[in-house]
């Protein structure tokens, strides 16, 4: 579904990404976990147009990326839950949630979509006319993640969704995560620094330090190496 080949990006004389490789196939599960500072929300930017890449393709669904503005790659079904969540403040929790379902397709199913994001996040429901900005960092995180399934994407790429949020807090954000990917078959790609949570949940992982993909391997490979276990794992 998404293929990286050789991506490499920078800021300036800065090089953020350096020959970064990485497929996800469709309704797979990746993680790419890494410390602060080793590319991995600029990865992300580059999925989704924000920021150009120097050189090297992005593909979705064999579709070359390059040249193509953030809005049409939504609409090709890629959905970006941004770090630190992003959330209309001044706007209500419905209507943050609106915000997501821009497309034809994602308007014909917005009330199954909609049915969808409360029965994940009740407390959504019961917070529906409340403004976004009032909400706890949990329930922002929430809103941002149903806001990301209002469009009905192929591709759900979460940045960093448990970022200080606490650990009861994360904990249930990842439950959700993985309840979404089980219950639909959507493609999920996750950066994340909760390193154990992230590798548990994934089919395949990537470790990227300094720009670059230093480690990869599927769910067993990547948990049982001991290389993750010391660096990450604490083990």
């Amino acid at each position: 579904m998404l293929r990286i080949n050789d991506l490499c990006v920078s800021y300036g004389d800065l090089a953020a990404l350096k020959n970064v490789s990485i497929d996800v196939a469709a309704g797979s599960f990746v993680a790419i976990v890494g410390a602060n500072g080793a590319g991995k929300t600029t990865l992300f930017k580059s999925i989704s147009g924000v920021v150009d890449a120097l050189s090297g393709t992005i593909s979705f669904d064999g579709q070359e990326l390059s040249g193509i503005d953030p809005v049409q790659r939504a609409r090709l079904g890629i959905a970006h839950v941004p770090e630190g969540r992003q959330v209309f403040g001044n706007l209500t929790v419905l209507e943050n949630l609106e915000m997501g379902a821009q497309t034809a397709q994602a308007l014909r199913r917005w009330t199954s979509s909609l049915d969808l994001i409360y029965a994940l996040f009740p407390r959504l429901a019961e917070r529906k006319t409340q403004l976004a900005g009032t909400l706890s960092g949990g329930e922002q995180q929430m809103v941002a993640i149903g806001r990301g399934l209002a469009s009905c994407p192929r591709l759900l790429m979460l940045d960093e969704p448990s970022m200080g949020l606490a650990p009861a807090v994360a904990d249930a954000i990842f439950e959700c995560i993985e309840q979404v990917h089980r219950e639909s078959g959507m493609a999920v790609l996750l950066v994340e620094q909760r390193v154990t949570e992230a590798l548990q949940a994934c089919s395949y992982g990537y470790v990227l330090e300094s720009g670059r993909v230093s480690l990869q391997g599927d769910h067993d490979a990547m948990v049982g190496d001991p290389r993750i276990k010391q660096a990450y794992l604490g083990m």
